[in-house]
Order: C-alpha cells, then sequence, then structure tokens
C-alpha cells in the first residue's frame, strides 16, 4: 500500500520505517528542510535503537523516501497519517492542536480519491470530529475517511512495540476505513497482534486513558516508597510482593525520581483538561500530576541530606540526564529539576549521559559534562545516579570509591543493592528501603 506519514519526528519516523518494513510504500513528510535533507543523508535526528539500520534498509530497498513535498506525497496515498507534534499549550496545559488542524487542511487540499486521513498524534477526545469538520468545509466534494489509530511506542523500544504490539486500537465506523487498516497491519497477523476496532472518540479516550493509568502505577509506588523508608520496609519486595498478582501485574512498579517524557506529562495534564471542561473531574489523576511534579525536587532534597544537610561548595556527580534509558529525550526529565535544585543550592554539577549530553547543554549550560562515567566521578563528593542506563549498573565499585572524594552514592533507581553497597564501605542511599 502506499502511506504517507506527515511528520517526520519520533512517532512518524518510526511508524513509517516499520510499515515500509512490512513492504509498504512509505514516504514521510515534514516542513523542516534541514531534518529532509539529513534523514536524505541518512543522519537520523533521535536516538533509538535500530532505528539507524531499519531506515537505511527501507531506503535502499525503495519503501522509504523523504521529502518536504506535501502535495505530491498525499495524492497518490491510500492513506495519510498526521503524525505532528501535540505539546502542551503554554498558559492552560490544553493539547496544542494547531500542528494537526494544519496538517488537516494541508492534506484534504491535496487527496485525489478515496484517501483514509490517520490520526497518529495524541489527541484529545473528539479531535477526529474536528479534523472531519475542517476537511469537509474545505472540501465538501473529498472522499475520505478520519480514523483515529494512537500510538503506544516506549521510547528505547519503539521498534518492537510497533512490530509486536499488545493491541492495535483503530478508531472508525466506516466500512472502507477499516479494511483499508486490516491491510496495512495484516503483516502483524502472523503474530497474533489483536486489532481493536472502536468509535473514533473511544479511540482518543483509550490513549489517554492507558498512559494516565501508567502514571498512576509509577505514582503510586513512588508513595508507597517513601513510607517504606518511614516504617522500615523495603519497596523492591513490596513491589515484587503485589505484582506477582495478575490483576495488577509488575510493570511500572519501580520506585524512582517520577516519570518525564514526552507523553505522560503532557498527556496527564491534557486529560485532566478535557474532563474539567465535560465537569467530569478526574482527582486521582490530578493527584498523580501534583505528586510527580514535588517529587522530583524532593529527590534532590534527598540528596542534599545524603551530604549532610548541605551541599554549597560540593562537587555532585550526576549519571544519567535523558528521562529513561535508550532514549536521548530530555523532555521533563526529572534530572532537570533535581539538577537545578541543587545548583540552587549551591552546588557544583558534573553530569554524563551516554547519548542526551547534547540535548541538555541548552537545557542545563551551568553545569559541567563530562566524557565518560568515571571521569564524571573524578573528586565528587557524592554519586547521584538518575537514569539507569546499563552501563551504570556494573560499574567497578573499587573504582567508583577511588574516584570519590567521599564515598557517597545517592541511587535514585535502585539498581545496586544495599547490603554489598555498604559492605563496600558507601553511604548508600536508595528508594524505599530504610
Amino acid at each position: 500500500m502506499r502511506v504517507t506519514m506527515i511528520g517526520s519526528g519520533y512517532v512518524g519516523l518510526v511508524s513509517g520505517a516499520c510499515f515500509a518494513d512490512f513492504g509498504h510504500e512509505v514516504i514521510c513528510v515534514d516542513l523542516d528542510a534541514g531534518k529532509i535533507a539529513a534523514l536524505n543523508r541518512g543522519e537520523i535526528p533521535i536516538f533509538e535503537p535500530g532505528l539507524d539500520d531499519l531506515v537505511a534498509s527501507n531506503v535502499r530497498a525503495g519503501r522509504l523516501s523523504f521529502t518536504t513535498e506535501l502535495p505530491a506525497s498525499v495524492r497518490e496515498a491510500d492513506a495519510v497519517f498526521i503524525a505532528v507534534g501535540t505539546p502542551s499549550r503554554r498558559g492552560d496545559g490544553h493539547a496544542d492542536l494547531s500542528y494537526v488542524h494544519q496538517a488537516a487542511r494541508d492534506v484534504v487540499a491535496a487527496i485525489e480519491g478515496f484517501t483514509v486521513v490517520v490520526t497518529k498524534s495524541t489527541v484529545p477526545v473528539g479531535t477526529g470530529d474536528e479534523v472531519e469538520r475542517i476537511m469537509r468545509e474545505a472540501r465538501p466534494d473529498a472522499d475520505f475517511a478520519v480514523v483515529s489509530n494512537p500510538e503506544f511506542l516506549r521510547e528505547g523500544a519503539a521498534i518492537a512495540d510497533f512490530k509486536r504490539p499488545d493491541r492495535i486500537v483503530i478508531g472508525t465506523e466506516d466500512e472502507r476505513a477499516r479494511k483499508v487498516m486490516e491491510e496495512l497491519y495484516r503483516p502483524l497477523y502472523l503474530n497474533a497482534a489483536p486489532l481493536l476496532f472502536t468509535a473514533r472518540r473511544t479511540s482518543e479516550l483509550i490513549k489517554y486513558a492507558g498512559n494516565a493509568f501508567l502514571a498512576t502505577k509509577i505514582t503510586f509506588i513512588n508513595e508507597m516508597a517513601d513510607l517504606c523508608e518511614r516504617v522500615g520496609a523495603n519497596v523492591q519486595e513490596v513491589a515484587r510482593g503485589i505484582g506477582l498478582d495478575n490483576r495488577i501485574g509488575s510493570k511500572f512498579l519501580h520506585a524512582g525520581p517520577g516519570y518525564g517524557g514526552s507523553c505522560f506529562p503532557k498527556d496527564t495534564l491534557a486529560l485532566i483538561k478535557t474532563a474539567q471542561d465535560m465537569e467530569s473531574p478526574l482527582r486521582i489523576v490530578e493527584t498523580v500530576v501534583a505528586v510527580n511534579d514535588q517529587r522530583k525536587r524532593a529527590m534532590a532534597r534527598k540528596v542534599v541530606a545524603a551530604c549532610g544537610g548541605s551541599v554549597r561548595g560540593k562537587r555532585i556527580a550526576v549519571l544519567g540526564l535523558a528521562f529513561k534509558p535508550n532514549t536521548d529525550d530530555m523532555r521533563e526529565a526529572p534530572s532537570l529539576a533535581i539538577i537545578t535544585a541543587l545548583i540552587d543550592a549551591g552546588a557544583q554539577v558534573v553530569a554524563f549521559d551516554p547519548e542526551s549530553m547534547d540535548s541538555a547543554r541548552p537545557l542545563l549550560p551551568e553545569i559541567e559534562y563530562a566524557p565518560d562515567a568515571y571521569s564524571c566521578l573524578e573528586g565528587a563528593d557524592a554519586l547521584v545516579i538518575v537514569t539507569e542506563w546499563n552501563a551504570f549498573r556494573a560499574l567497578d565499585l573499587e573504582r567508583v570509591k577511588a574516584a570519590l572524594r567521599r564515598p557517597v552514592v545517592i541511587d535514585l533507581r535502585n539498581i545496586y543493592r544495599s547490603s554489598e553497597m555498604r559492605e563496600r564501605g558507601f553511604d548508600y542511599v536508595n528508594i524505599g528501603n530504610a
């Protein structure tokens, strides 16, 4: 099939490359000429394991291409995916849909023959209705169907998530559109990936509800970790104990410094605003957002306490800047709030991350960046582990101890064992373990 992807950011690029790998002909469109030029040179603008090879192989096979020319790309397409950004709107927290609406106007001006227009961007309930209204108003004669098909890609595991999904949610009640979507995803039938067809508004809400629930699980275990520290319990054992219950499950029950990234913060906020507008407030999600915001600064206070109550004039080494491993994404990363609070308290911060330092520099220009993990630790008064990269899970602990001025380790991801660290002579602090 012929697929056009409007937007060549994270979702558009991964989805486009995976559809091409299925055998479809895919054109990725973006208004950013610099980004398209880089992609045509084989330069991938984001870090995602395996994406560079996937893009390169499908470009060589002639199934994947990149352009800034939207009309020609849309004209021959069977399906056009809108995969543009929907950031939080400044001032009120609602999702900014201006890019989605503009894409709808541009697409409808170019389509010829029956075309399925698929909203892949994360959008509030009712967006599909508005997209359809905009398109019908612009061209009453156009033959198209607007479909919701939310993405459920985890950064760092996006290709596997696309090719082996738990489910594929498709919001449409148009029979012609349903057949097109079934054909697009037919290569996944061998993996028995369930296609869940729903009404369009239901599909839009599934995406937000899913992200809000996962954010709630993270925040729940983080609050349990605080209680564990007070009562002398171990949050990792609590998480395992409840996670073995199939009704709860073990995923997203890892205590840490709070969630970040491109999805959970903006999607929970947008869902809250939608619910408030509908006079059906989501009090649990509102609390999740408030608790998560407070937690990031609280982690800085944890570091200060571990350093004897003051970090003024002290050198603090931070390992990990990205909001999670296997990505260079710094959006809403806990490290931003933690490092800013430490600087506010008078600390000198030096940091290292395997992938995200170029992304971090404009956001944290006042800190020092080290070339590797051990250089980062040299002469530091404390080590803070913020992101659980595999490279940080098996550090040479004797070398770590020798590099630090004081053997203070604050492990905000619980990647080391308390008993072992203390036996080795570290003043070790982690999450949810008194």
